[in-house]
């Protein structure tokens, strides 16, 4: 039986699609660069991390790891996998989140559909508690 290991997002700067997800994302954070990391960046020719084509975002808390791949082509199509969001606040998270760079793209009774800065859809829903 196969397990989710990771989420992969496709993007054309992963280092900053990196930071939106982190800063939007509770529990996770953008993985620090030790110096084995930059050293095998700079064996491929990559200056540094904001340059980095694959930019892991660890969980605090056992989740899933997310990535954030270079791709050299920009999205074209409604996103076929989505992450769903959920919070009791769903007014403040929509301007939390908006302000770090998302866009507002339908709202619907029970959720909202938002961008994120590179246009991937993603969700919020309000809910009471926020384990579901």
């Amino acid at each position: 039986m196969a397990r989710l290991r990771d989420i992969v997002i496709d993007s054309a700067h992963p280092a900053s699609l990196a930071r939106f997800w982190a800063a939007a994302l509770d529990g996770y954070a953008v993985a620090p660069y030790d110096e084995a990391e930059l050293a095998r960046l700079r064996a491929m020719g990559i200056d540094g991390p904001e340059d980095d084509p694959t930019v892991l975002l660890e969980p605090r808390d056992g989740g899933p790891r997310l990535f954030v791949q270079l791709v050299p082509e920009s999205k074209r199509v409604k996103n076929r996998v989505h992450l769903d969001l959920s919070t009791p606040y769903l007014a403040t998270e929509l301007d939390r989140l908006t302000a770090l760079g998302a866009t507002v793209l339908a709202r619907y009774d029970d959720h909202v559909v938002l961008l994120d800065p590179e246009g991937n859809e993603f969700c919020v829903m309000k809910v009471m508690d926020v384990r579901n």
